[in-house]
């Protein structure tokens, strides 16, 4: 690793939400997140949210692209989507990175894109639009009592440790079946993350793993051809219209994966890097980000789990109070891509995808090795730890919700049942605290 591995206490110690009371927590606020932006600057930061930026506008893209043309949707619609989602999201990552000066990166549901998707066949794109406004307004009534808060500082920080691992291993895994199909450029992708990270230790490690995976996607001529003409998007105002079949197959759903996959995924990386994520504030604009993005036809815009790991992670810089720079940068290129949505979608269609997973998995590198420790260098909830890692590993979808949210329920039901001790000793630890 080109940055110090963190100290396996560390997490235990720090991984707690923040105490404010107050609905919206308080942070150092916008004015310090400028005032010390230039100081934070760096190679670092800058490549991370370049890396996230990359990730969250590729694939997961073409997830929403690829479904809204077999649906027959115009292709005006289909821009107008992307638009709501990566405008909003980007939006998203400026004011809580900002405001909090901590890497809380906004997005969207990649699971839901993929629930979304599937329902389009079956009803109205309208009837699809008043499901996201609804989903969108469950989150932010969930914001609104505070309950989330409640929850995330009651689970046991193992569990959730635990869940963030088997969530994310699924990108380690990733480079092994890239490297498979893509020898060459993966290969290349992991010499240069090496190189980097054992000679050149002022740069990240996962920069290396983009130059020379790109040079080797160039050379062996993977990349695919494209034009495309840089005009700014057109966003469309979408009319809801309510089908109680669709609010219950798509919007609540969608809510579920907003909160129980989406934010509790980027709740625990946080955690996991030592940072006390405001998770009420995060619900908050989770809700808000549904309810506008809808008017534009898109499928919710909330805090985002993989990004908020890749600029949450070592490898975005020594100084973890200066890695919400590659939230910024994130955020900065997702408004872009949003704007320019009808040349980006072509753009990022000549991108290898082998080449997106193998930096992307090594970019979680930190991350993994962080939540790995949380969850199990600890002395108490080892059962639900295990238990929660293996549901996450899994992708079980049950009820058309996502693993991370079972993975934390079964972890918890485990602990219960097993090691009941250990809620007594950690809430006793807590008020301590």
């Amino acid at each position: 690793m080109s940055t110090p591995t963190p100290d396996p206490t560390r997490p235990v110690e720090a991984a707690t939400v923040t105490t404010d009371r107050a609905l919206v927590e308080t942070g150092p606020g916008f004015r310090s997140g400028l005032r010390d932006l230039r100081r934070h600057l760096g190679v670092a930061p800058v490549a991370a949210g370049l890396v996230a930026a990359i990730f969250g506008c590729t694939g997961p893209a073409l997830i929403i692209i690829n479904g809204a043309n077999e649906a027959g949707l115009p292709p005006e619609v289909t821009t107008s989507w992307i638009f709501g989602i990566y405008v909003l999201g980007g939006l998203i990552s400026l004011l809580l990175g900002l405001y909090y000066k901590m890497p809380i990166t906004g997005a969207w549901s990649i699971p839901g894109a993929v629930l979304v998707v599937g329902g389009l066949t079956s009803f109205e794109f309208s009837d699809m639009v008043g499901a996201f406004l609804v989903a969108g307004l469950l989150v932010l009534g969930l914001g609104l009592t505070g309950l989330i808060k409640r929850v995330a500082a009651w689970l046991p920080v193992p569990i959730v440790m635990a869940m963030i691992a088997g969530a994310l291993i699924r990108f380690g895994t990733g480079v092994v079946d890239a490297g498979v199909s893509a020898p060459v450029i993966v290969l290349a992708a992991v010499a240069g993350y090496l190189v980097l990270t054992r000679f050149v230790r002022a740069v990240p490690g996962v920069v290396g793993a983009l130059v020379f995976g790109v040079t080797a996607a160039l050379v062996t001529g993977a990349f695919g051809s494209a034009g495309a003409d840089f005009a700014l998007s057109a966003p469309q105002l979408v009319a809801p219209t309510f089908d109680v079949n669709a609010i219950l197959a798509i919007g609540l759903p969608l809510a579920v994966l907003v909160i129980g996959a989406e934010n509790a995924q980027a709740t625990g990386v946080l955690m996991a890097e030592g940072y006390r994520p405001p998770v009420n504030a995060m619900t908050l604009i989770s809700g808000v980000g549904g309810v506008l993005a809808s008017v534009f036809g898109g499928h919710n815009a909330n805090i985002a789990g993989p990004m908020t790991a890749i600029c949450s992670a070592p490898e975005a810089g020594e100084d973890r109070e200066g890695r919400y720079v590659a939230t910024l940068v994130n955020g900065v290129l997702f408004m872009l891509f949003g704007i320019f949505a009808g040349a980006a979608v072509v753009l990022v269609s000549t991108l290898p995808a082998t080449l997106i997973a193998a930096v992307a998995g090594l970019a979680m590198i930190g991350v993994l090795i962080s939540a790995f420790r949380g969850a199990f260098g600890a002395t108490g909830f080892q059962s639900g730890a295990l238990a929660a890692l293996v549901i996450a590993m899994s992708g079980v979808t049950i009820l058309d919700i996502s693993s991370p949210f079972w993975a934390l329920l079964g972890g918890v039901l485990v602990s219960l049942v097993v090691e009941s001790k250990d809620f007594k000793t950690d809430a006793a630890a807590r008020a301590a605290r």
